[in-house]
């Protein structure tokens, strides 16, 4: 009987005992279970939203320059990256069957002309002749037949048709020389503007061929040093803010691999209307402008584009990570869990979207700017309504919503 008295006093003292330490056990765990929140602070500033692609340098223009005329290259006056000017000559061609091209084109002038001064010649003789028989009809009919006159005239006719020959042949004869002598004009190639040697074709030796097509020898980009042009390709989606961009006038940055450190700035010069579609995504190219005075932007060379397209100041800025944020419905308070029981119904009618009218999508895309950031209430989070606007990396500007500077909105769980 005493020993189960004595147990029962024990089962006791084992209850009270348990009873007095499960508060503190309760929330000793409830403490340690408890995450320890990352937050992120509202500031106030500026917000600039850009739109990124990649294009290719390239000069403002390229003058190919090629050879009309075929032969050997004989001398070779200039190298990969020289500046030239207008008219220089960068290389020769054997001119040895073009000079005699123009001798023996010479020769057949000379020898036109003195055709013309034998058939004049003999025109004047004729019509000497012509005048004689008349002056003779004039005193005495019998000394000329009708017969002898009309010989005469006929002669005379012949005479200037065949002056009128020989003249042509002249103009003949220097028509060819002027060819003879372009042709060897052409032995000298000759740069047609200033500018810089970006690829050369040929070497000394080279033998060119021109009967078919122009070859092309060398390729002379001017005013290298004043401006360059980025051509940048630019989604459809995009396109709209990149031409408000460029109606505002707003700068253009790049960065190039060659410089990584060096940021240029450019202007957006032309928005093209060709378009090119690859794999159903639709592009159009952007030409920047960008002064280049050290020459630093090559030909060829890949730039990292970010257009500016819009610019926010002095607005109040939610870091995007409080944004991106989405808590366990455990950490919630009660009024704001059905925020977060609804986000399968909204991810549903995402997926749903593309059987949406024109205005249904428009509308659903207008209430996405309408979002939720939470913050700290106690030990459980409280749901705020905000509606955002421009976004750039970090931040999102605050259209509307009760949210002051300085606010600490959770934006995560750190590491234990």
């Amino acid at each position: 009987m005493k020993t189960r008295y004595k147990l029962l006093i024990l089962l006791l003292l084992l209850g009270a005992g348990g009873t007095v330490g499960y508060k503190p056990a309760a929330d000793y765990w409830k403490k340690r279970n408890q995450p320890t929140w990352r937050e992120a602070e509202t500031t106030r500033g500026t917000i600039t939203a850009v739109v990124n692609s990649t294009g290719t340098v390239k000069p403002v223009l390229s003058v190919q320059v090629g050879s009309v005329v075929s032969g050997p290259i004989l001398d070779l006056f200039v190298d990969f990256n020289e500046q030239v000017e207008k008219d220089q000559v960068l290389a020769t061609i054997d001119p040895r069957i073009y000079e005699a091209s123009v001798a023996r084109d010479e020769a057949a002038l000379a020898t036109r002309k003195a055709e013309v001064i034998r058939a004049e010649a003999q025109l004047n003789q004729a019509m000497n002749d012509e005048r004689r028989a008349l002056a003779l009809l004039e005193e005495d009919e019998a000394f000329v037949s009708f017969e002898e006159l009309d010989r005469l005239k006929f002669s005379r006719l012949a005479l200037e048709a065949a002056v009128t020959i020989a003249k042509a042949s002249v103009d003949q004869a220097k028509a060819n020389l002027d060819n003879s002598a372009a042709n060897l004009a052409y032995t000298q190639i000759r740069s047609p503007v200033s500018g810089v040697i970006i690829d050369r074709k040929i070497d000394p030796g080279q033998t060119l061929a021109a009967q078919f097509q122009t070859p092309e020898l060398f390729i002379v980009a001017p005013d290298m040093r004043e401006k360059m042009l980025v051509y940048a390709s630019v989604d459809e989606a995009d396109i709209g803010l990149i031409r408000d961009a460029q109606e505002a006038g707003r700068p253009v940055h790049f960065t190039v691999d060659a410089y990584p450190d060096d940021l240029f700035e450019g202007t957006i010069e032309e928005i093209r209307f060709s378009s090119t579609e690859t794999q159903n995504v639709v592009t159009y190219p952007v030409i920047v402008a960008a002064s280049n005075p050290d020459l630093k932007l090559l030909p060829g060379m890949t730039a990292n584009i970010s257009f500016r397209v819009a610019e926010k100041k002095d607005v109040v800025k939610i870091p995007n990570a409080a944004l991106r944020f989405y808590p366990e419905l455990k950490h919630v308070r009660k009024e704001d869990r059905k925020l977060l029981e609804g986000e399968d119904w909204e991810k549903e009618n995402d997926e749903q979207e593309a059987v949406l009218s024109a205005e249904e999508k428009a509308a659903a895309r207008k209430k996405r700017s309408r979002r939720h950031v939470w913050v700290l209430e106690g030990e459980q989070l409280k749901a705020i309504e905000v509606e955002i606007g421009l976004s750039d990396s970090k931040f999102t500007e605050l259209v509307s919503g009760d949210l002051d500077e300085a606010k600490k909105l959770v934006a995560g769980t750190k590491k234990s």
